[in-house]
């Protein structure tokens, strides 16, 4: 993990077993079957008003899959790594009072289209829209990555990679999901996080999500940048 804030503990949550580096199917019989499969890289550059330029990556992404530790259906596990950034060129970029937040993590949904109609919203989180499956579809942030997400048909949760640690004056923690950092440049990797879903019992979609907000002296800027859906069965 780079340029993590200082005095903060960065828990990355859910270190799963170490994916196979290969493409295909892992062990015999079906039942049992790991699939790997490799994402393309995407970007999103945006410009704010003072000229500064926004660009968000995810890059080397992968996702690892397997039928859940119960010999149910309903029931998946996901393995993921990948690298996203962020970078400032132009307008206000060199400014030592520039800095960025990232925030990082997968939308996972059940019988929920998520290759398209979803809007990133400033303070967080995104509204998805329903896809062909579905009707209607609830989506709530939850928790970090390593837990068990528990879906309905038509709902959608947001897992984020990071979970952030920094005791206030009096000593109580507070938990982030996003690292600031003073500068035009910032990245996070991570590497077989892992998350589980459970009582879907339709078709699951997983995607992940590198969101940008950008602080100058002049104005804050948001941008999102959204990795390629992937189906988890």
């Amino acid at each position: 993990m780079n340029n993590t804030r200082k005095g903060t503990i960065a828990r990355m949550v859910g270190i799963g077993a170490a994916a196979t580096a290969a493409v295909g199917l892992f062990s015999t019989g079906a039942a049992n079957a790991d699939t790997f499969v490799p994402l393309p890289d995407t970007h999103n550059s945006q410009t704010m008003g003072d000229g500064t330029v926004m660009h968000v990556d995810i890059l080397g992404e992968s996702a690892n899959i397997n039928p859940g530790m119960v010999a149910s259906p309903l029931s998946r596990n996901v393995w993921t790594s990948g690298r996203a950034q962020v970078n400032l060129t132009g307008g206000e970029a060199g400014d030592p009072k520039t800095a960025t937040r990232l925030v990082v993590g997968y939308i996972v949904g059940c019988q929920v289209d998520l290759s398209g109609g979803m809007t990133p919203e400033a303070d967080g989180g995104v509204t998805v829209t329903p896809g062909t499956s579905s009707t209607s579809t609830s989506y709530s942030g939850t928790g970090t990555l390593g837990t068990t997400l528990t879906l309905g048909a038509g709902q959608a949760k947001e897992l984020n990679i990071l979970d952030l640690e920094s005791p206030d004056d009096f000593g109580t923690d507070s938990h982030y999901s996003w690292q600031q950092v003073t500068g035009p440049h910032q990245s996070l990797t991570w590497h077989d996080e892992e998350f589980n879903v459970d009582g879907c019992g339709g078709y699951a979609q997983a995607r992940s999500f590198a969101r940008a907000q950008v602080y100058t002296s002049h104005g804050i800027g948001y941008t999102t940048t959204y990795g390629k859906p992937f189906s988890i069965g």
